[in-house]
């Protein structure tokens, strides 16, 4: 065991790394999703394999017949988180979970909801706008492009409120409206 305190590796690298399918797959969603690397890809398939891992591990317990109300407790805990992040409908199951796709882990990013919402002209400003402490989620100050917003969340992105794009005759704000986003 490490010292608890100590960061630790939040992916797994590929077995294969030079499987051509894989690496042109990676590719489209660092340029789609202007992600800095394939690393962030692999953070977010991390997080997914975690996800079925649960419920897979819920499925095994069901099949078994072990306490149902255990069972029913825990596959409400797993299928609620998701549901509060954004990711999984009000009327999921067990089997949507097992369905999850890296794309919708990566547009619950605070830098993709930027980008969709209309703050920005591209990924890429996106993550710059967040990075640089322009972004806030309900007041406060978020400079972490990778940060999962909530459905609830969600509707409190704004500009930081000591931005500078705060004004609407800021020339980037123009520039932004003329996209028509």
């Amino acid at each position: 065991m490490g010292y608890p305190g100590k960061n630790h590796k939040q992916y797994q690298t590929p077995k294969r790394p030079f499987e051509l399918s894989r690496i042109e797959e990676e590719t489209r969603l660092v340029i789609e999703y202007g992600l800095r690397n394939k690393r962030e890809v692999w953070i977010a398939k991390g997080a997914l394999r975690k996800y079925r891992k649960a419920a897979r591990e819920i499925i095994a317990l069901q099949s078994t017949g072990s306490e149902q109300a255990r069972v029913e407790r825990k596959k409400d805990e797993l299928i609620g988180s998701l549901q509060r992040s954004g990711m999984l409908s009000e009327n999921a199951d067990i089997d949507d979970v097992l369905a999850l796709k890296v794309e919708q882990q990566l547009d619950r990013r605070l830098q993709t909801q930027v980008y969709r919402r209309g703050f920005a002209r591209s990924p890429k400003q996106a993550r710059q706008f967040i990075t640089h402490g322009h972004i806030a989620i309900g007041g406060r100050r978020v400079t972490i492009p990778g940060y999962t917003v909530s459905a609830k969340e969600q509707e409190e992105i704004s500009y930081a409120g000591s931005s500078p794009l705060v004004s609407d005759i800021h020339s980037e704000r123009q520039r932004i409206a003329k996209v028509g986003r």
